[in-house]
């Protein structure tokens, strides 16, 4: 779980969403996040691991089928440009996407959350669920980049799209 680089007004959480879905996700990266991408997407291609048979709705039944009475569920095929996840739901403070294939079934939450009188802050959580073997060999392999590529440059996107919408 990371507290984002986003603080704001209670209405202004719909901005953080769309800073962090679809195209900007993937075409606001740094040069070394874009290339992880471009070899994780060939290395899918050529491995089948994105095939999808594994997907959300084949391999997994899709989140969208669990939620509560209360929290309507999103429709629709993933966007373009968002690397296959699909909105599982979202509320004018939350907002959830899913993705599944033969490593793993993994949710992306975004949250705004109060942290003073009228003042919120972004909070995101990446839940994953490894899918056997593969998924854990699959995990454990792309952990350092995770950890010392995509997520820095992730959170310095955040804060340099963020900071960009006031201006």
């Amino acid at each position: 779980m990371w507290a984002l680089p986003a603080e704001g007004a209670r209405g202004e959480f719909p901005e953080l969403v769309r800073a962090l879905s679809g195209e900007e996700r993937a075409g606001g990266s740094p040069a070394a996040v874009r290339a992880l991408l471009w070899i994780r997407l060939r290395l899918g291609a050529l491995l089948g691991l994105d095939d999808p048979r594994s997907g959300v709705g084949s391999r997994v039944h899709t989140l969208r089928e669990r939620l509560p009475a209360d929290i309507p569920p999103a429709s629709g095929p993933p966007a373009p440009g968002s690397l296959g996840f699909q909105t599982v739901y979202e509320l004018p403070d939350e907002w959830a996407q899913e993705i599944a294939n033969r490593t793993v079934h993994a949710v992306l939450h975004l949250g705004w959350v109060p942290v003073a009188e009228g003042r919120y802050r972004g909070q995101m959580a990446i839940l994953v669920k490894p899918n056997g073997v593969t998924g854990r060999a699959y995990m454990a392999a792309i952990r350092p980049f995770r950890h010392l590529i995509v997520y820095p440059a992730m959170l310095e996107r955040i804060e340099r799209v963020w900071n960009e919408r006031a201006l």
